[in-house]
């Protein structure tokens, strides 16, 4: 009941963060959004959601996980009204960005329940049904969006949200016993939590909004600013006596290799779900529900065999599958660039779909217990919020900067043969996520 509480709330978060790409041609329909627009309803989410992942950890460590996790679920089930209640792309970006401030308080929270309150024996086995489960819910997304939206309309995407937080929120109550870190005395790094949230939104805004400008002076601007605030973070954390990131955690090998690769896999993954999307609805015209229904094996592949995978690398070690899963998702992302106006799901779309799922499967869970591994039991709530920042930054940025990257205009819907390059660029970041875990993750450190 731990392991599905945990689940089902960090579930609402990440099948948010997929499930809104299926509705984004209809988003882009009814409000006439250009490329960028669709990008801004995604990483509007992404940037809160990532800058203040580790706040929200910290949080739970101090007032107690499972308090700060209901109070998550909360905010999001409200956030998540305004979302499907907007009568704009503005209001509907604004609503994102809150939104995204409840998942922070949410998704890191789910993960050190499970480090709290499992013996570390039982704990990797744990994490992967978490990690399967959670997956899943990301996975899902689309198909459940493709859903809603030929039957009822996009908003439903959201305004599905509240009842499934009730249920979580029902489930921690019931089940989840109260855990704190040993931070009492712990204060919220609040300028920290600034100084990273203005650096990545400064940065993105330049990366979305620099590509459609003739004279791009404001996105400039913004980037110089992004950027001055993010190494000024840096210096804050490395002397503020309680910071946000602790900085003494990426001494570990295994710690700050696992980010790394993590930094590079989730970058790629997340692009391709905001990519694919869009690309087998605008491109190869596909539904709502066909685009969503592509993506299934994923769901299916991760529910029967991710918990079993985490059991798996307990018993031979986390280093081959870090190495082997990667390559796997590596070769999903090459077989993408096969899928083209004319293309058949069966020759094409599968094989593609099957090959990222094989990588997920392998990589996911050894991943998260490889982190969790690395930090000590009272740094669980920051280690995973961590963890999960760096994955939803890497999204983040991926999503803002790799349509210009492959040729795809910010006012334009067909991605045409950028959808080809964004697959190869993707296919060679998990490929790099594999050399650094085989350069930072042996066995014989767990």
């Amino acid at each position: 009941m731990v392991i599905a509480a945990a689940a089902l709330g960090s579930g609402i978060a990440f099948l948010d963060g997929s499930i809104v790409n299926t509705a984004l041609p209809e988003i882009q329909r009814e409000f006439d959004a250009s490329l960028a627009g669709q990008q801004w309803v995604v990483t509007g989410y992404l940037l809160t959601l990532g800058s203040l992942l580790v706040i929200g950890g910290s949080l739970g460590d101090l007032f107690g996980r499972r308090k700060v996790f209901v109070w998550g679920l909360i905010g999001f089930a409200v956030t998540s009204v305004l979302c499907g209640l907007a009568p704009n792309l503005a209001v509907l970006v604004t609503a994102r960005i809150a939104q995204g401030v409840a998942g922070a308080a949410l998704v890191p929270g789910s993960m050190a329940m499970l480090s709290a309150v499992f013996h570390p024996d039982d704990r990797p086995r744990a994490i992967g049904a978490w990690s399967g489960l959670s997956s899943m819910s990301t996975a899902l997304g689309p198909f459940l969006g493709g859903s809603l939206i030929d039957a009822v309309s996009w908003r439903w995407v959201f305004l599905i949200n509240p009842f499934l937080a009730a249920g979580a929120i029902w489930l921690a109550h019931r089940y989840v016993p109260e855990t704190k870190g040993d931070s009492a005395s712990r204060r919220i790094d609040v300028p920290g939590a600034c100084l990273l949230s203005i650096g990545l939104a400064g940065v993105v805004y330049a990366l979305i909004e620099g590509p459609t400008q003739s004279w791009p002076t404001l996105p400039i601007a913004a980037a110089i600013i992004g950027a001055v605030c993010l190494a000024v973070f840096a210096i804050v954390e490395s002397l503020t006596a309680s910071p946000m990131v602790p900085l003494e955690l990426f001494k570990s090998r295994r710690f700050a290799g696992t980010n790394a690769a993590t930094f590079l896999i989730w970058g790629a993954i997340g692009a391709v779900f905001f990519l694919l999307t869009i690309h087998l609805q605008n491109d190869l015209g596909y539904s709502a529900l066909e685009a969503g229904a592509s993506t299934l094996p994923v769901t299916i592949l991760m529910g029967l065999f991710a918990a079993r995978s985490g059991a798996f690398a307990q018993r031979i070690g986390v280093r081959l599958p870090m190495i082997v899963g990667p390559l796997f998702v590596a070769s999903g992302f090459a077989l993408m660039t096969r899928i083209r106006p004319g293309s058949r799901y069966p020759t094409d779309v599968f094989p593609a779909v099957v090959m990222f799922a094989c990588g997920l499967v392998v990589t996911v869970a050894p991943l998260t217990s490889t982190v969790l591994s690395a930090v000590a039991d009272r740094h669980a709530g920051v280690g995973s919020a961590i963890n999960n920042a760096v994955a939803r930054v890497a999204s983040l940025l991926a999503i803002a900067v790799l349509p210009a990257l492959a040729g795809i205009s910010a006012e334009q819907q067909s991605m045409g043969e950028g959808f080809a390059r964004a697959m190869w660029i993707c296919a060679a970041l998990s490929a790099l996520g594999a050399v650094v875990c085989a350069l930072t993750i042996f066995n014989d450190d767990l």
